[in-house]
């Protein structure tokens, strides 16, 4: 018999009453039973028909503004790495850059295409490297960075800017966190590119790290073999054909592994940086939906779906279920 509000069981001479809550009891049964209220639309073709449909027509335009929002950032890109080489070390890239008797300084000439209103962006993009290697991420100590030569232990260590008359702003260009928590305000650059490895710039030893926002971004680790690190931001317009003068000084050696070096000058709007990808995945997902819609419509024209026999329509199928039930319980 089905109990409800409790049970009786007899063991020996005792007698044990066990007590259930009937509102409790009821819910946990339909919870196992998977009866619990719940969303079931029913998926009629025409419906289904209907929802790829209106998904096509919704992704569509989405995509198109991605992409329109997209083409208005102006970017350039300047690949310096090969053009800052003399010609003589063309064939020898790798020598270039190790002999330090050699001067690395190189000019570029940046022609502005389109108009760009500030802010600008300066970035600077290395391809081929894999900041994200288990070793590298290995090599450097987290607590020394913070506090300073209160942490000696550095065994996991192993192994310039010209503006000229261009307003720009190289501050709170690393992350609040990074300079707050993960670089001491009280810690300063000692015993920096002393060894044989020597790469990339120099740093004050007067400024303490968590003011030092070029090594801050450098050392944000990037999850891509291709990224880019932001440099500084030009806060005044530049206008179409107008010619920037960068001064660079190439000291970081890429040659050795294949690496690419650029320097990219964009403007930013409300979907952020150039990208394409957004825009064309919209638009794919779109028309992909838009393709099923019609082929699912031809399928059903041309073998519609028989009406079932109503006997057997889902609530008449539930009330016999239930009844079944019934006679199993009694």
């Amino acid at each position: 018999m089905e109990m409800e509000a409790g049970s009786t069981s007899s063991s020996g001479g005792g007698t044990q009453t066990h007590s259930y809550s009937p509102l409790r009891s009821k819910a946990f049964y339909k919870f196992t039973q998977q009866n619990l209220p719940a969303c079931k639309p029913n998926l009629t073709p025409t419906r289904v028909i209907a929802i790829f449909l209106l998904a096509g027509v919704v992704f569509i335009p989405v995509g198109l503004i991605c992409l329109r929002a997209s083409e208005s950032v102006v970017e350039i890109l300047d690949r310096y790495d090969i053009e800052c080489v003399p010609e003589s070390y063309r064939n020898n890239k790798v020598a270039y850059i190790k002999d330090s008797s050699i001067s690395k300084n190189c000019k570029r000439l940046i022609k502005i295409q389109k108009h760009m209103k500030a802010p600008i962006y300066v970035y600077y993009e290395l391809d081929n490297y894999y900041q994200n290697h288990r070793r590298y991420i290995k090599s450097r100590s987290d607590k020394q960075l913070l506090h300073g030569l209160e942490y000696k232990d550095t065994s996991s260590c192993r192994p310039e800017e010209y503006n000229n008359e261009i307003r720009i702003n190289r501050r709170n260009i690393a992350w609040k966190s990074d300079r707050e928590h993960k670089f001491g305000r009280n810690v300063y650059p000692f015993n920096f590119q002393n060894g044989s490895l020597i790469g990339g710039g120099n740093l004050d030893p007067d400024v303490p790290l968590s003011e030092q926002e070029d090594l801050i971004v450098w050392m944000r680790t990037a999850a891509l073999p291709k990224f880019r690190k932001l440099y500084c931001v030009i806060e005044e317009d530049l206008q179409a054909d107008e010619i920037i003068e960068v001064h660079l000084v190439n000291n970081y050696n890429t040659y050795s592994f294949g690496g690419k070096k650029k320097l990219v000058l964009t403007t930013k709007n409300w979907l952020g940086a150039k990208n394409d990808f957004l825009g064309i995945a919209y638009m794919a997902t779109g028309g992909f939906c838009i393709f099923l819609s019609i082929l699912f419509a031809l399928i059903h024209v041309k073998n519609p779906r028989p009406h079932g026999d109503p006997t057997y329509s889902y609530g008449n199928r539930k009330s016999t279920t239930a009844f079944v039930l019934h006679q199993i319980v009694w």
